[in-house]
């Protein structure tokens, strides 16, 4: 593992039995995340994207042993993850943020027994010092100390989940999984957000994985950018490396369906539209799994899996057409 790496993610695969026989063997999986390999650097945001159902929530519940790993290794500082090592020690130093922050948050908590929950998990803090700690963390993102005492439903989308981000940093973790964390919100709550938690980083030295589905942003607060499709990291480069010169034709496509503010270059601008919907992961293409929804689909798309390929600067891409290039 490189020293610099705070997490280094190895041929992870994550499969759900979907049917058994009489015996209660299984006969089908769903193949949500299939042999993912990743890694992040300490202090940086790796954006993970892709289409709804492609695997990009189920990696990161993967990684922090939310879902137990089908295969392949999770290292975290150094050090190997398995089911023995995801316990309580694993979770002082690894976070979640949840997508709906009202579904995430129990309602019948009080936002200080909310955010004071992993403080007394972990013996962390007691009496007035935890009283201190879950004034400051409220302070941190941004809500009014006296919020305390109120219950979740009596705040709104941004202010639910400023109180998750709180209770993800009251154990003063150095690596936090973003899991859609501003979809459920609305567009003019998101960057406000978003700004929250770049503030957290610079001032506390966080690492984030950053899961989502909106492409713009992503460009915004990430450092590189994975891009996921049925269960398959496709590309992997640096964010404007990627977002000037895609190389997989999935990305070509999802880029192009982002806005861009200039009218007149948006007229002239290509949308390159997918054919056909996703197929399902219970039994995924042969071959390229994009290769159904892909323009430029060759016979070789069928019969071989293309390989990540660094095709320069550790832009990432797997595709046929960079192999024969």
């Amino acid at each position: 593992m490189e020293q610099d790496n705070i997490l280094e993610v190895r041929n992870l695969k994550k499969y759900f039995t979907v049917s058994t026989d009489f015996l209660g063997r299984p006969t089908a999986y769903l193949k949500a995340v299939d042999d993912v390999s990743f890694s992040i650097r300490k202090g940086e945001t790796l954006g993970l994207v892709g289409e709804s159902g492609c695997g990009k929530s189920t990696t990161g519940r993967t990684i922090i042993h939310l879902y137990k790993p089908t295969a392949g290794s999770i290292r975290f500082n150094g050090e190997d993850i398995d089911s023995r090592t995801a316990g309580k020690q694993l979770r002082r130093h690894m976070q979640m943020i949840f997508q709906d922050p009202y579904a995430s948050l129990n309602p019948r908590m009080t936002v200080g027994d909310i955010i004071g929950e992993p403080l007394d998990i972990h013996g962390l803090a007691a009496g007035k010092e935890r009283t201190r700690r879950i004034i400051d963390l409220l302070q941190m993102v941004g809500l009014n100390p006296e919020y305390a005492n109120r219950f979740p439903h009596e705040f709104s989308g941004g202010q639910r989940q400023r109180i998750g981000i709180a209770r993800a940093l009251a154990v003063d973790p150095s690596f936090i999984i973003c899991d859609e964390p501003i979809s459920a919100l609305d567009v003019s709550i998101q960057a406000q957000v978003v700004n929250l938690l770049e503030r957290l980083q610079a001032e506390l030295g966080l690492t984030y994985l950053f899961i989502a589905h909106d492409l713009a942003m992503v460009k915004h607060i990430s450092n590189r950018v994975a891009v996921m499709y049925l269960g398959k990291i496709v590309e992997i480069a640096t964010s404007g490396e990627l977002y000037s010169h895609p190389q997989h034709p999935y990305t070509q496509a999802l880029l192009s369906a982002i806005a861009i503010p200039d009218p007149d270059v948006e007229a002239k601008r290509e949308r390159i539209l997918l054919a056909g919907d996703v197929p399902t992961p219970i039994q995924p293409p042969s071959g390229c799994r994009f290769r159904t929804r892909c323009r430029y689909a060759m016979p070789v798309c069928s019969e071989q899996e293309p390989t990540l390929i660094d095709i320069g600067a550790g832009h990432l891409a797997a595709c046929h057409l960079l192999h024969k290039t």
